[in-house]
């Protein structure tokens, strides 16, 4: 016990010293990397931050992938690491395990609110509904198990679709909302197969790679981490499919329009009751061994808290509101800044 006390002064020490040093000044301000789907909450809570901070900097957010944005959190503590990781999935066990290995010990997990991904299409699109099975014929490599993807059109899927080419543009693999596709749309297709559901009682590594794998052919087009690049494209491509977060969507309905899932709407109520398919929580993960040496931190978190009701700022930018009682846990773990076990971790 004495040596870990040593050792959280040490740290506390160093951190301090990071912020304080000649042309250090850019550590007296919080950095936040990780999810662009999260990215506009986050800029939104830097805004309300600095309402109720006036003098103090703004946060740095850099809009990374869930991936890449959640490696860079772990890779330690200290001034020259972030001190959030934005998420739009829940962090795994094997990347909470890297940041124990890191020394990355005290972890706050921060569920902010909820978004949706979205399927859609431009306004001048063929006007398509699809199933979570449809969308996993047309974009698995290996569908069931039984050889490479060789659809070519909508059609090929499902006669009652159109005969038109298969071209999705989608997130890269180190975005979460490429985690949540497979997770909440290509899984269950895939085990609309009794024999693929069965698998993973069997076989759980060929079970996720039948089931998540995508196919490389270009049916499927990796469009970067900007989900509003994609929005572009789908206008520039009237016949495509886009796949990003409901708020983007909500944003655009100018210009796009939802393809409902499984008969389902992507609306605020569908996503706040869970009846959407895709409907997803979001996230903010912090360094509790930050939280005494960087200035402000511990309030940007609650500036979260405090307007993440159906009524506040952040659904006005487009975030969907929590449940009451999970907004009630997480202000609790900000006001008691409580750490992740990782046991419910998978």
């Amino acid at each position: 016990m004495r040596h870990a006390l040593i050792a959280a002064s040490l740290l506390t020490l160093t951190l301090a010293a990071c912020q304080n040093q000649p042309g250090g000044g850019a550590r007296d301000q919080i950095r936040a990397v990780g999810s662009s789907t999260v990215y506009p909450f986050a800029q939104e809570a830097v805004r309300l931050f600095q309402n109720d901070n006036p003098g103090m900097k703004a946060p740095i957010i850099e809009s990374t992938g869930t991936g890449a944005g959640i490696s860079l959190f772990c890779k330690g503590v200290g001034a020259q690491n972030p001190d959030i990781a934005n998420a739009s999935r829940r962090m795994k066990k094997s990347e909470f395990e890297e940041c124990q290995a890191n020394g990355v010990n005290e972890i706050i997990e921060i569920q902010i609110g909820l978004d949706g991904l979205a399927l859609a299409e431009s306004v001048k699109g063929p006007e398509i509904s699809l199933t979570t099975k449809q969308v996993y014929e047309a974009l698995a490599a290996n569908p069931y198990g039984k050889g490479p993807n060789t659809a070519k059109t909508w059609q090929d899927i499902d006669p009652s679709l159109p005969n038109i080419a298969i071209s999705v543009f989608g997130p890269p693999s180190t975005s979460g909302t490429r985690d949540s596709l497979a997770e909440l749309i290509l899984t269950p297709g895939c085990e609309s197969d009794p024999a693929m559901k069965e698998l993973k009682a069997t076989d759980e590594a060929k079970h996720k790679q039948l089931c998540t794998q995508v196919r490389e052919d270009g049916a499927y087009v990796d469009a970067g981490e900007n989900d509003n690049l994609i929005v572009q494209k789908l206008n520039a491509n009237p016949d495509a499919v886009g796949v990003f977060g409901f708020s983007f969507l909500d944003a655009n309905r100018d210009t796009v329009r939802d393809i409902s899932l499984n008969g389902v709407e992507a609306t605020y109520e569908t996503v706040s009751n869970g009846s959407y398919p895709g409907a997803r929580p979001i996230y903010v993960y912090v360094k509790k061994a930050h939280i005494a040496a960087i200035p402000g931190l511990k309030a940007y978190m609650e500036a979260f808290s405090k307007n993440w009701g159906p009524d506040g700022a952040l659904a006005r930018r487009g975030m969907v509101a929590a449940p009451d009682d999970v907004r009630t846990t997480n202000a609790e773990r900000i006001a008691n800044l409580t750490v992740l076990n990782g046991d419910e971790l998978r």
